[in-house]
């Protein structure tokens, strides 16, 4: 989903940011109680805007490029090829 699709949603439930992101549920609310992820409650409902998910995404670290070289490639070992 890109940027515009996001900002025309308006907000999300924590399981809809969740399954959006790739990321369980558990880990959503601990990105909350960590204060790392903004969440609002309307009546019995946790949403996350999508301002403050869009600031949660940018807010993440980049992969360094050997660390994303290691994530895709196996790891060679000394006297490997």
């Amino acid at each position: 989903m890109d940027e515009q699709s996001y900002e025309l949603l308006g907000a999300f439930s924590v399981e809809d940011f969740a399954r959006l992101h790739s990321i369980s549920r558990s880990t959503a609310y601990e990105e909350i109680g960590a204060g790392r992820l903004t969440a609002r409650k309307f009546r019995s409902r946790t949403l996350v805007t999508a301002e403050d998910a869009k600031q949660w995404r940018t807010s993440l670290p980049k992969l360094a490029p050997a660390a994303a070289r290691t994530a895709d490639e196996p790891e060679h070992r000394l006297g490997t090829p």
